[in-house]
């Protein structure tokens, strides 16, 4: 999303629930330490990012995008939250570029898979910036049976958005992957020891240690 105002209302759309879910999940699946570093892969306009900030209060967190145009977003509500100094934004298309660090304690993604043109390039920046016993933690949107089910759940979570979000949101369901297909991305990239499970009608999740 390099368009501004395509940004800006992906930015002001509600997420709060799938959001809020997702670091619910997180903690749940995941065994964290009290201090540590995490990486967001796709972190858009920072809301996951910043979640992520608030829940491990003693973390620092990087956020990677590939959109300028998102990043100021987010930039701007991390002062906003007064998290400026724990939680800092960076520019990268994958596989190219890189984060400020090495390698990471924790590293969450939501929602950039079904974005990518060659899936692998997610498990393998997770397999890049992870060290040995870093936690992952990877949710996505859970392709419909049907293009018909597909508009439905549209109709049921997006009707009120604005129609470039419901636009994105039918084509994100129709990118996404089924658990099979994200079975096989994994056994692939040597990461078949994930644990990966549906978690609602339009979302799955995968954790695991590297």
């Amino acid at each position: 999303m390099l368009d501004e105002a395509q940004a800006r209302a992906y930015a002001e759309a509600d997420f709060d629930a799938p959001h809020s879910r997702c670091i619910e999940l997180l903690h749940e699946r995941c065994a964290l330490p009290a201090q540590g570093h995490a990486l967001d892969l796709g972190c858009g306009p920072g809301d996951i990012t910043l979640r992520v900030a608030r829940a491990l209060s003693s973390w620092c967190v990087d956020g990677l995008d590939g959109s300028p145009a998102m990043l100021a977003l987010a930039s701007a509500a991390a002062a906003r939250a007064g998290l400026a100094s724990r939680v800092r934004f960076h520019c990268a298309v994958l596989p190219a570029g890189d984060p400020p660090r090495n390698t990471y304690d924790l590293i969450v993604s939501n929602s950039l898979l079904h974005h990518l043109a060659d899936p692998g390039v997610l498990w393998s920046a997770i397999s890049r910036w992870g060290a040995a016993g870093s936690s992952v933690f990877v949710m996505d949107l859970l392709r419909p049976a049907s293009d018909a089910d597909a508009r439905a759940l549209v109709q049921h979570y997006a009707a009120s958005e604005p129609d470039v979000l419901r636009h994105d949101f039918y084509h994100s369901l129709r990118a996404a992957y089924r658990p099979g297909e994200v079975r096989g991305q994994l056994a692939a990239a040597h990461l078949e020891r994930f644990a990966l499970e549906v978690v609602s009608d339009r979302h799955w999740i995968v954790w695991g240690r590297l």
